[in-house]
């Protein structure tokens, strides 16, 4: 397959290559990106000036029916994608599941929101105010949506579901989209975007995707546009510190590296069915799609007393983990997603090792797949004095990794949590309600999400790792300091909140309801 740019309204591509993709069961050629010569400046102006004005005129019910219809056209063409995830991604089908449908999910999701908001073209936040003694004398705030472009510069690890999610939000906001995704693992996102302008949904502008290249894209930013960034932490930064994004003020949110944890509360013993469930979902994270989730568990928290149970528990499940083709019999783990990754992921565990015990590691001579694919077996870490640690608490190896922490008592376990240094979300598992409302009240401050989980959920909720739209998603500190989706919440990135002094009849008009 032969991937280029979409912008200014029409596909580019100059005839040069730009880079390659790559089979991630194999490591064979898969695709090349094309070169382009386009001008970025102006396609930026071509999305705010055709896009932007054409989806302001749209109302939010409106521009919910762009959504539903993107969702079914996605819908119709899920195979595909899926077997494109499959290769360049090496993705099992619950992978593919999460990265795919959980995209569409949330177009939807999004979609149905939209029916709430109705005909407006801005939303109210609050009610009116008095502002002074004259009660005619009111103030209302408005939200109008900004009159530039949301640029979305995706990660490598969800190339479906992290554009999607992004593409919800500001659609349903009527901001024009200039997306960014990761080269590694551009099929996915191109087949999207491509099926999207072929249906013609959407006015011309109003989505653009730049493949291979993009790197000036900030050199071309203003204060009505809005940059939304996933990726690591030091890319985050540096994007932060353009010139351009300084002088011009412009909205910023990072979701970067997370140290998540798991808690194992002190009221559970191996017998109890709460531990059966803490180390269910532990493996199940530490496997999923290759342990290539910014929401992965990371540090797995566990009472002194029960370190030996949980360890033998672990192993046992892990061990049942086999790596190699997801479409072969009895594989439940794919490879990582590039060369690039694999080495990643090797040197972060090497580091790891600077001050923990590899207490088990798949095995490698096991895997059933093509010698060349980018195979990494799950490895189970153990930091026997966490408290004295420190790069266990600052490493992230994205990959089917984590570490085994014991704790002595809750002071220390809150403490240690902390250094992670902020995170996307942890879980905890435990049915002394005292212990969780502490957890809340400790934890909360440096994490997006915490999931709480006894034994009358424990089937039923939602996993630690899996981003629902209706909740927040992001993290204080290392997390990138971002938040995104949370329903409605969300749409504020993409809106201006201005405070509007009129008269009570106006104001009235203004919310739409009798004062």
């Amino acid at each position: 397959m032969r991937i280029s740019s979409y912008l200014s309204g029409q596909w580019q591509d100059n005839g040069d290559l730009a880079a390659k993709v790559y089979c991630a069961l194999d490591g064979s050629e898969m695709g090349e990106v094309a070169a382009c010569s386009a001008d970025m400046g102006q396609a930026m102006e071509y999305a705010r000036s055709e896009g932007g004005s054409a989806l302001r005129k749209l109302s939010y019910a409106e521009r919910g029916q762009l959504l539903r219809s993107i969702a079914k056209t996605l819908e119709a063409n899920k195979e595909h994608y899926a077997d494109l995830s499959y290769r360049n991604n090496g993705a099992t089908e619950m992978d593919t599941f999460l990265d795919v449908e959980g995209g569409i999910g949330t177009v939807k999701y999004y979609a149905s929101l939209a029916k709430g908001l109705g005909e407006r073209h801005w939303l109210t936040d609050g009610a009116a105010e008095q502002v002074t003694k004259d009660e005619n004398f009111r103030a209302v705030h408005l939200m109008t949506p900004l009159r530039g472009v949301a640029v979305h510069i995706n990660a490598f690890n969800f190339p479906g579901w992290g554009m999607l999610e992004k593409v919800a939000v500001a659609l349903l906001s009527g901001v024009p989209m200039l997306i960014k995704p990761a080269t590694s693992t551009l099929p996915v996102a191109y087949a999207m975007v491509k099926d999207i302008v072929d249906a013609e949904i959407l006015p011309p502008g109003a989505i653009s995707l730049v493949a291979g290249g993009g790197r000036d894209i900030l050199d071309h930013i203003t204060g009505q546009d809005a940059v939304a960034f996933t990726g690591s932490a030091e890319t985050a930064a540096a994007l932060a510190s353009h010139p351009r994004m300084i002088s011009e003020n412009v909205r910023f949110n990072a979701e970067a590296d997370s140290i998540n944890s798991s808690i194992l509360g002190p009221d559970l013993d191996a017998e109890s069915n709460g531990f059966k469930s803490f180390i269910h979902e532990v493996s199940r994270e530490m496997t999923i799609k290759a342990g290539q989730k910014c929401t992965a568990i990371r540090r797995i928290f566990v009472p002194r007393s029960q370190l030996e149970a949980a360890q033998s528990a672990l192993i046992a499940k892990l061990a049942k983990a086999k790596a190699g083709d997801p479409k072969r019999e009895g594989v439940t783990l794919g490879p990582l997603v590039s060369a690039a990754q694999k080495t990643a992921a090797i040197e972060g565990s090497t580091r790891l090792a600077g001050e923990c015990e590899l207490v088990f590691e798949g095995d490698s001579g096991s895997i059933d797949g093509e010698a060349g694919g980018y195979y990494f077996t799950p490895k189970l870490m153990l930091c026997a004095n966490p408290a004295e640690a420190s790069l266990v608490h600052e490493t992230e190896v994205f990959g089917p990794v984590a570490t085994l922490l014991p704790y002595d008592d809750d002071a220390q376990l809150f403490d240690l949590v902390r250094r992670g240094g902020g995170s996307l979300v942890s879980s905890v598992f435990s049915n002394d309600d005292g212990f969780a409302i502490s957890a809340v009240t400790e934890l909360a401050s440096s994490h997006g999400r915490l999931l709480i989980v006894d034994d009358s959920i424990a089937r039923s909720h939602s996993g630690h790792g899996n981003v629902m739209p209706m909740c927040n998603h992001g993290g204080p500190g290392r997390a990138g300091g971002g938040q995104e989706l949370g329903g409605l919440r969300g749409l504020a990135f993409y809106h201006v909140r201005t405070a509007v002094q009129t008269n009570a009849a106006r104001a009235s008009t203004l919310l739409g309801e009798e004062l």
